[in-house]
């Protein structure tokens, strides 16, 4: 797969300390895409001086809206393949190479697979996807798709599904999907998805969500 046609994008908030490191490991395997979402720190520059296309929200708009923007740039200048990465350190960018093969090989969505997941919310959410789809981990956010399945649907989000709206399509609609199991490193710093309770309320709406409306 020609490398300048893969969009690896990644959504940030407030991550100068690793962003950089992630920008340069992810740019030896496609073009880096970072959307900085509001952050207050040099996030944005530290990207751009890295190798990285940044896309800039003026004010956070959530993880969601930041992958609807990172798509919809990429796709308009005629990517073939979008890789999601996390911009904290946790997902290894030496993975890539592997889930970029799945694609080459027929796969049109590659889903990665933690060794643990933080959450009871989860867990919960993950057991739902596993008897309707097969899917392990539908909420890593290390995950490839085919341009073909972006197209299909239109747009990468539409109702706050943290980062698994596309991928359920692609399940319901009869799209080829791969999974790859890793071992996810731990953060430096604090999450960014928030005190434990409310994160789990926000995975189960979206949970809730993804039955309604996929």
């Amino acid at each position: 797969m020609d490398r300048s046609r893969v969009a690896i994008v990644i959504p940030a908030l407030n991550e100068a300390s690793t962003i950089g490191h992630v920008v340069r490991a992810a740019g030896r395997h496609g073009v880096p895409w970072v959307v900085d979402d509001g952050s207050g720190d040099a996030t944005a520059q530290v990207a751009r001086d890295a190798g990285a296309i940044v896309v800039s929200h003026a004010c956070n708009q959530g993880y969601d809206q930041a992958l609807n923007s990172g798509f919809a740039a990429a796709y308009a200048i005629g990517c073939d393949a979008f890789v999601t990465l996390d911009a904290d350190g946790q997902h290894d960018p030496e993975l890539l190479p592997r889930i970029l093969r799945l694609l080459e090989n027929g796969a049109d969505v590659v889903i990665g697979v933690r060794s643990k997941r933080a959450r009871l919310a989860e867990h919960i959410f993950a057991c739902v996807t596993m008897l309707r789809y097969g899917i392990c981990d539908p909420l890593c956010g290390m995950k490839a798709y085919r341009a073909s399945v972006y197209a299909a649907r239109g747009h990468f989000d539409g109702y706050g599904s943290i980062g698994t709206e596309l991928t359920l399509f692609a399940a319901a609609r009869g799209f080829r999907l791969e999974q790859v199991p890793f071992e996810v490193r731990n953060r430096a710093d604090n999450p960014r998805f928030g005190r434990v309770w409310r994160a789990n309320l926000r995975i189960l709406r979206a949970l809730a969500l993804s039955i309604i409306r996929i």
